[in-house]
């Protein structure tokens, strides 16, 4: 038995295929999602998405939305969903630096609750494409 997973963004379907297990980055911690599990609507943080799929794993980097569980179905909402190659590592760096500096610095104006979620974003991207390189490197 295997869940049918469908990653949606406001600008794309992401991802629409047969999963074995995800792995999502939920409000209370990590979620583990396998067959016949029960019906759940959660939020979802910042974080590394990973699916498993006939023993391999593929990582996403998504910023925060919704995950529904309802028969063996798993529709994600989420605000930006990306996949490891689609990551632009040096834009990326860029706006982890630019979050740390808003949250260090706190000038006056600055909106430090999107520079939190920036920090967090960039963050995941950059663990996602980290795992992406390490795995080329070792094939």
């Amino acid at each position: 038995m295997v869940l049918r997973l469908e990653i949606v963004t406001a600008e794309r379907l992401v991802y629409s295929d047969e999963v074995d297990m995800i792995i999502a980055p939920g409000i209370m911690g990590q979620l583990g999602i396998l067959p016949h599990h029960a019906p759940l609507m959660t939020m979802l943080e910042p974080g590394e998405l990973r699916l498993k799929k006939n023993g391999e794993e593929t990582y996403m980097a998504i910023s925060g939305g919704f995950l529904e569980v309802l028969h063996n179905k798993v529709i994600i909402l989420a605000d930006t969903a990306e996949r490891a190659e689609e990551i632009d590592i040096a834009h990326t760096i860029e706006a982890k630096q630019r979050a740390q500096e808003q949250l260090q610095l706190r000038p006056p104006g600055a909106d430090l609750i999107a520079a939190e979620a920036a920090l967090r974003r960039s963050l995941a991207q950059l663990k996602v494409a980290e795992r992406r390189r390490r795995r080329e490197t070792r094939t």
